[in-house]
């Protein structure tokens, strides 16, 4: 008997980390769940995919179409959710556009909590799957100027996937959900955000290959190269008195023009 393929999804699957995972899970043999919401794009993508790939379009930053997705997957089973629908935006916050800030909550913080309780309830019942919540190293510092909704949303996704992961440990539940936080990664994201960045960012697929191997690790943050990595604790060690403006002088920085 034919052995039956794994499944994944992966929101904002059309580019970027997204469209990576889409890659690295396709040569893994995985039958893919593709979302995003350009769906001539997803489906471009899939034809260049040697695996069976389902395209199910939307926009994440409606809560209706959120549900609806969840509604549409429920018989599914995802064996992997890569929770990764997202982006940003850059400026200062009394001059940064308050229709985009609200569309990035809801992105970033809003859909991607939907969709997490939706697939953790599936996967608890059925006793076993991966949850992966695409945040970022903005998550891990105590705050972003230049770049502040964003840094608070990826807070969010880190705090959330902590408790998350403590309360499933206490209930020996076998799901696994951990969060994905890289430093600057080359993709649309920069693009949308009005971003540069001052330090050269790391490839989508350099970024999903850390991942995965944090994933095998079973770690709960995984936090790509070892330069953000030794970032992300030196920091802890200094008072936010101190860290928030340099932090503001390196995102102001980082302001296209």
């Amino acid at each position: 008997m034919k052995k039956q393929r794994k499944t994944v999804w992966i929101t904002g699957a059309s580019s970027g980390i997204g469209l990576a995972f889409a890659h690295a899970y396709a040569q893994k043999g995985y039958r893919l769940i593709l979302t995003a919401r350009r769906e001539e794009r997803l489906k471009k993508i899939a034809a260049r995919l040697d695996v069976p790939c389902r395209i199910v379009a939307a926009d994440l930053s409606s809560e209706a179409e959120c549900k609806k997705v969840c509604e549409v997957l429920k018989q599914e089973q995802i064996d992997i959710f890569i929770n990764n629908a997202g982006y940003g935006t850059c400026g200062d916050f009394l001059e940064t556009d308050l229709d985009k800030e609200l569309g990035m909550i809801r992105v970033n913080v809003e859909a991607m909590h939907i969709l997490c309780k939706e697939v953790l309830r599936q996967m608890e019942f059925r006793g076993h799957g991966t949850i992966l919540n695409v945040a970022s190293s903005a998550g891990l510092l105590p705050g972003g100027p230049y770049m502040a909704t964003y840094y608070a949303t990826k807070s969010y996704v880190v705090s959330l996937t902590k408790s998350i992961h403590e309360e499933l440990r206490r209930k020996k539940c076998k799901v696994y959900v951990c969060a994905l936080c890289p430093g600057p990664v080359d993709t649309e994201f920069n693009q949308r955000a009005d971003v540069e960045f001052a330090l050269p960012g790391i490839t989508p697929q350099e970024c999903v290959a850390e991942a995965l191997r944090g994933m095998f690790l079973h770690r709960t943050i995984i936090v790509p190269t070892l330069m953000v990595r030794l970032g992300c604790s030196l920091q802890k060690l200094v008072p936010d008195s101190i860290l928030l403006p340099v932090i503001g002088s390196k995102q102001k920085s980082k302001i296209a023009r």
